[in-house]
């Protein structure tokens, strides 16, 4: 599957290059091409350096966690649920207590976090594959999760829009909320049908139902708080959780007599290994999407979604706002650009604009994922993977449509 995605970025960015140039006159898309792939493959060098201090500082901390014994609880609390969602994965594997912690990660927007945690969970969950090269059921369901990333909290959205002048930051809040849940369960539902898991044991439901409650409570929660205050707590709640969570790692391993620094030492070496590893299948993967970006490929599927819109009557201002959504799976750093731009050249609090914004928080970077999470394993067959990710993306550009709409109207 990666083979053919691959190859198919750069044929369909030489067939996009070809029609900028002989049709629009454009003969310098090759060059911009050309530029790209260099740039992509800087950018893949600097991802690795902040990557290098991410893991080997995250890692070195769960190595704590681990051996006092967090890990392993955590597995053992969550072992009914996952025996069902991922049955290949025996009960109270450290790979369920590392999952489970990136999810929390993910929901509170600690993205600093969650990454090194995902891919030790991923490198577990890869003892368990018999498979060198081939992505296991549990490892496409966990990247499918994270590819479609539920998030609760997105601070660093409300960011931008307090810079763009926004006069209520957090206005996008219930909207990005309400788009991201619908791309995490479509993600959900998609690999459970690929996968015929049984969504409807009753152990399941009570979990999932459960999160559901928790999370709509939150949400009413947050509703009652006025813009100000939403921001605050959520800058607060990120960074207190974060810093929580490292102290309860080390109160852990003092408790437990754990060698603090030496263990924090281990797991920080074992963080270095995981980053080096990646540097071949970030380059490949960033360069293919440079390309196509540069050859304006993109820019041609948007003329094409706007006259379909307007063939079938439809309100074109959300065209104006899927930049944001198409480059999303492809670049998270294109993205959050492409929000940047349609806020102010359409002010920050315009359809446009909020729609891109809620767009940008509505799913990840579904390729970065997938080079990042199965490149640190070796995958290279993902099967049912990429199809499943995209799904869930579509779900959360829909979904941050509709609501929208419904919204701001």
């Amino acid at each position: 599957m990666l083979n053919r995605l691959w190859f198919g970025f750069f044929l369909a960015a030489a067939m996009a290059g070809l029609a900028s140039w002989l049709v629009g006159g454009h003969a310098d898309v090759w060059a911009a091409m050309v530029e790209s792939l260099f740039q992509m493959a800087k950018l893949s060098v600097q991802v690795m350096v902040l990557l290098f201090g991410t893991l080997a500082l995250w890692l070195g901390f769960l190595k704590i966690a681990e051996r006092a014994g967090l890990v392993d609880a955590l597995a053992r609390w969550l072992g009914p649920l996952f025996r069902r969602l991922m049955p290949e994965v025996p009960a109270g594997h450290p790979a369920v207590g590392l999952i489970c912690l990136n999810f929390a990660a993910n929901v509170l927007g600690l993205d600093n976090a969650a990454t090194p945690i995902g891919l030790r969970a991923m490198r577990e969950l890869q003892t368990l594959n018999p498979s060198n090269d081939t992505a296991s059921n549990a490892q496409i369901l966990f990247l499918v999760m994270n590819a479609s990333s539920l998030t609760l909290l997105p601070v660093t959205i409300f960011v931008y829009r307090m810079q763009q002048g926004a006069h209520d930051p957090t206005l996008v809040f219930l909207p990005i909320l309400l788009a991201t849940s619908a791309s995490s369960l479509v993600g959900l539902l998609s690999v459970s049908v690929m996968q015929r898991i049984r969504l409807w044991d009753p152990v399941v439901l009570a979990w999932l139902g459960g999160g559901a409650l928790l999370l709509g409570g939150f949400m009413a929660l947050l509703a009652t708080l006025s813009a100000t205050a939403l921001a605050s707590l959520s800058s607060l709640l990120g960074n207190l959780t974060l810093f929580a969570i490292i102290m309860a790692f080390l109160i852990a391993g003092a408790w437990r007599k754990v060698p603090l620094y030496e263990t924090f030492i281990e797991g920080a070496k074992d963080g270095f290994d995981v980053a080096k590893s990646l540097l071949p299948y970030l380059v490949a993967m960033l360069c293919a999407v440079g390309v196509l970006r540069a050859s304006g490929a993109l820019d041609f599927a948007l003329d094409g979604i706007r006259w379909l819109a307007h063939a079938a009557h439809l309100d074109t201002r959300f065209v104006d706002a899927l930049p944001t959504a198409l480059v999303k799976p492809l670049s998270g750093s294109a993205a959050r650009a492409m929000m940047i731009e349609t806020m102010q050249h359409s002010g920050v609090d315009s359809f446009p604009a909020l729609l891109a914004a809620t767009m940008q928080g509505s799913t990840e970077t579904t390729f970065y994922v997938l080079a990042v999470y199965f490149g640190a394993v070796g995958i290279q067959r993902a099967r049912h993977a990429v199809g499943c990710a995209l799904i869930a993306d579509l779900a959360g550009v829909l979904a941050s449509i509709g609501v929208c709409y419904w919204f701001f109207g």
